[in-house]
Order: C-alpha cells, then sequence, then structure tokens
C-alpha cells in the first residue's frame, strides 16, 4: 500500500509574522569562514546538561530566526516575566503586580529557602522585611551603584530560582531586562532618541505591589523588593546549539566562562548523550531541508523529534520522526528496540494526532572507529535514510478496490 502525503495543517489563529531563518553557510570551508564573520555571534553557557541563552538580544534573534530552543519558564517561546504591565514610578518603569501575586512570589521564596537549609525563624525575618515598603531613594541609589547596598538599608536576602545557576554565570548575564529589551513603551520612552528624562529600568530587584480589589484601587501601591527573581533564558537542546555552533556558526557557548571549540563541544556532547552522534545526524538532515525538528515535542508522542514546516506558531506538526543506528545492511543495536505491538500502537497513535511516522536511519559504515566517532569530521561518513511507515486499513483498501 503506498503511503498518502499529505500537506501540513496550518494553525488556525496565527498571532505574529514569519520571520526568516538564520542563513546556512554553504561552499567551502574558506566561505564559511568568512561568511560567519559577518554573522552576529550569539553567547550561551553548558550548564550541568543543558546549554541557556541568557542575553535577552540574543534569546528573541535566536528563537524568532528558526525557532531554535523553549522558555525555561514557557511552553515554547521564552516569553514568561515577573508582570505583563509596567507603570513609571518616580521616573522608573517598575512591574506592577497584585497583593495575590506578591504573596504567591514569597511562598515560593520561602519554599526556595527551606530547601537551602536556613531555619524558618530566619526566614520569617526575610520574610517581614521583604514585605516592608522601599523608598524610591533607596531605588535610585541600587540603579545608580549597582549592587551595593545603600548605606542605610539593611541587607535585603533573595532566593533564587536556581542558585548553582547563579554561581556558574556571571553576573552581568543574571539580569531580566536590558536596555535593549525593554517592554513595549511609547514612542517617546522607547527609541534611542529619547529625551534625558526618560523612564530608567531599574530591573528585576523591585515591583509595585498593587492592592486592587473589584475593580477600585483600595490603597496606594506600593514599592517593594522581588522576593523571588524570575529570569526567563532560553533553553537549547544539544543537536540545536551544535547545529548553531557548527552548521550556522552564529553561537558560541562557553563552559566555566571559557568558550569551548567545535571538537570540544561535540565531545561534551557525547558524552552527555551517547546517542547523541545519530541524533544530531538526523536532526541536521531535517534542518537543512529546511523542517523545524523539535526533539522535546516528540516525547509525549514517543517519538524522537517532530518536524514543523516554518514552526510551530503557524503549522502543527507534519512528522513524527523516530531516528535508528543501522548499519549498511540495516542491522544492528537498536537505539529504541520495537516489537510488533509497540510499533503498531505507535503507529496508530500517529495517525490519531494527524501525523507520519517516520523511521529515521542513520546509517554507520563498518570501518567507523570511536576515535572518528570523537570529533565531528565523522559526519561526512554517515548516510541518513528516511522510510515512512502507513498503517494498513483495511476499509480503506476495500473502498479502492471497489472504485477500480
Amino acid at each position: 500500500m503506498q503511503a498518502d502525503f499529505r500537506p501540513p495543517r496550518r494553525r488556525c489563529r496565527v498571532n505574529e509574522e514569519y520571520v526568516a531563518p538564520l542563513p546556512v553557510s554553504r561552499g567551502s570551508p574558506e566561505r564559511r569562514r568568512a561568511t560567519r564573520s559577518t554573522t552576529s555571534c550569539f553567547r550561551a553557557d553548558l550548564v550541568n546538561r543543558h546549554v541557556l541563552v541568557t542575553e535577552p538580544e540574543h534569546i528573541s534573534d535566536i528563537y524568532n530566526q528558526g525557532y531554535f530552543g523553549k522558555g525555561i519558564l514557557s511552553r515554547a517561546r521564552p516569553e514568561l516575566g515577573i508582570s505583563d504591565q509596567w507603570k513609571q514610578y518616580e521616573g522608573f518603569l517598575v512591574p506592577v503586580i497584585t497583593q495575590a501575586r506578591y504573596e504567591e512570589l514569597l511562598g515560593w521564596a520561602e519554599s526556595a529557602l527551606l530547601a537551602q537549609g536556613l531555619a524558618q525563624v530566619a526566614i520569617n525575618q526575610m520574610l517581614l522585611r521583604l514585605r516592608q515598603p522601599v523608598q524610591v531613594d533607596e531605588l535610585r541609589w541600587e540603579v545608580e551603584n549597582g549592587d551595593k547596598p545603600h548605606p542605610d538599608a539593611q541587607a535585603q536576602p533573595h532566593a533564587n530560582l536556581s542558585p548553582d545557576l547563579e554561581s556558574k554565570l556571571s553576573q552581568s548575564l543574571l539580569r531580566e531586562l536590558s536596555p535593549g529589551s525593554s517592554p513595549d513603551l511609547s514612542p517617546d520612552q522607547g527609541s534611542d532618541s529619547e529625551p534625558d528624562d526618560a523612564p530608567v529600568v531599574p530591573g528585576p530587584g523591585f515591583v509595585l505591589v498593587s492592592f486592587d480589589g473589584d475593580h477600585v484601587a483600595t490603597e496606594t501601591p506600593q514599592l517593594r523588593r522581588n522576593p523571588l527573581r524570575m529570569t526567563e533564558y532560553l533553553q537549547l537542546g544539544l543537536e540545536e546549539a551544535f547545529f548553531l555552533v557548527y552548521s550556522l556558526g552564529c553561537l558560541s557557548v562557553y563552559l566555566q566562562q571559557e568558550p569551548l571549540s567545535i571538537t570540544q563541544l561535540w565531545r561534551q556532547c557525547v558524552a552527555l548523550r551517547p546517542d547523541f552522534v545519530s541524533s544530531y545526524a538526523a536532526y541536521h538532515h531535517f534542518r537543512s531541508r529546511g523542517w523545524v525538528p523539535k526533539g522535546g515535542s516528540g516525547a509525549k508522542y514517543g517519538v524522537d523529534m517532530l518536524l514543523y514546516r516554518k514552526g510551530p506558531p503557524f503549522y502543527h506538526a507534519s512528522y513524527s520522526v523516530v531516528v535508528e543506528k543501522v548499519d549498511e545492511h540495516f542491522q544492528g543495536s537498536t537505539l529504541r528496540p520495537f516489537s510488533w505491538r509497540s510499533l503498531a500502537a505507535l503507529s496508530r497513535i500517529t495517525a490519531n494526532v494527524s501525523k507520519e511516522l517516520l523511521l529515521c536511519y542513520v546509517i554507520h559504515p563498518p570501518d567507523l572507529s570511536e576515535a572518528e566517532l570523537g570529533s565531528p569530521a565523522c559526519l561526512s561518513r554517515l548516510k541518513v535514510q528516511d522510510v515512512m511507515v502507513s498503517r494498513w486499513v483495511s476499509s480503506k483498501e476495500r473502498a479502492e478496490q471497489e472504485d477500480i
């Protein structure tokens, strides 16, 4: 039975415009190096088992031009922040949250401090100080003097979402907003030619707590310290990060503040994921043909990755992909052993969600040694072949024969 290739299904409501993806460097190595020298270089950090992009401008460019990665606090697009509303307060632009939201953040901060081993009495004192209003002079002092505390103010501790992350990344990377990533402002606030008295974005340290009840302001909003730093980063899959480094040449990955070469990054990825060689070969295969592969999204369907046309905001995924490592005779130890029952179940699940099931075979030559697999040069010796699995429906076959 011949498989049917169905066109991608468009999403009903699309609220954004399509941006051309980052260009792929083609031609000789010399031409690739010349192309990379003219491409803006982004930065990411390898922290534990994740590749994180922390610069706001880099996050928006990488995600918008190809839909690489996902937000660590969001489902897909990295857009979650402390608040969607901002207000001018004494010449500063400050995020506005409700009292209920502030109490929720205090609860999260308390849980984080308890997990760090602090005594409940000390935590209660910290939370009590956080509830106290902050004077605008103290805000202005910290904006002008950075992390140096105000001489008349007590130290205000913060419970961080990821203490390990803060210790590994430089302080310059641990900010929620930069001047180039301010919220949407009016024309007289957000341009390069803004006046000298334009509001300043103080960063994640302060919030304006609103005491609204039944849409009527019952009290004057208070300026308080943010008890919990909710900083949105872009998390790249290992395949996505290496593709940006190796194929596009627009990303530099750092480990403990030291940049990794292409070979070093390859070895780090192989050490973290034993199946990385085959997985990246499949990812590179589909990306270079215009698809947008998303690895994390495939887990809920029992596959390795999903393929999107243009990107997830515009189309539903068209293909569910299972990656297999084989030799020239399509044999060898499989990455995902299948039985007839499990394969039939996977095929049925894929059909029920209106997708096609692809088996992507990454063919390793028999003379490819382990030493060669320690370098990305082995990719030139790998071959990739796709096989589409289609479920046979007896009623459909019978109807087609009757038509003939």
